[in-house]
C-alpha cells in the first residue's frame, strides 16, 4: 500500500482536480486520528486488505496535525467530519464515504 501524504489545502485541490482524469478510477482519502485506537485499527485493516496499488491512489491525512485540511474536506464534500473516515473522490465529488468500523475494502469494491 502506497500512502500519499495529504498535508495542505493545495494537495487537496490537486486531489479534486486529478479525480477528473480518465487515468484515475477515483482517489481515496483516509482521515486518521493518531490519538484514536479505533482509527488505528481501521488503518491497519485497510493496510492488510488493500489491493488497489496505484489503480486507486490513497491519501493519508493526520487530522490532528492538519485540522484545517480535514475541515475543508468536510466543507468541500458536504460530509460530516468523522474519525477515522474513508472517502472516495471521483469527478470532483465524493462518491463513497465510511467511518469507524464501516471502513472496509469489501464495501469499497462495490463502488470502484
Amino acid at each position: 500500500m502506497n500512502w500519499l501524504k495529504l498535508e495542505s489545502l493545495a494537495t487537496l485541490n490537486k486531489i479534486i482536480s486529478n479525480s477528473n482524469l480518465p487515468k484515475n478510477k477515483a482517489i481515496a482519502i483516509f482521515k486518521h486520528s493518531t490519538h484514536c485506537p479505533v482509527s488505528s485499527a481501521a488503518k491497519s485493516r485497510l493496510e492488510l486488505t488493500w489491493k488497489y496499488g496505484d489503480e486507486l491512489p490513497i491519501y493519508y491525512l493526520d487530522l490532528i496535525a492538519f485540522r484545517e485540511v480535514s475541515n475543508q474536506i468536510a466543507s468541500e464534500f458536504n460530509i460530516n467530519h468523522q474519525s477515522p473516515q474513508l472517502l472516495v473522490i471521483k469527478n470532483g465529488k465524493c462518491i463513497y464515504h465510511a467511518s469507524h468500523i464501516s471502513i472496509s475494502v469489501k464495501e469499497l469494491e462495490k463502488v470502484i
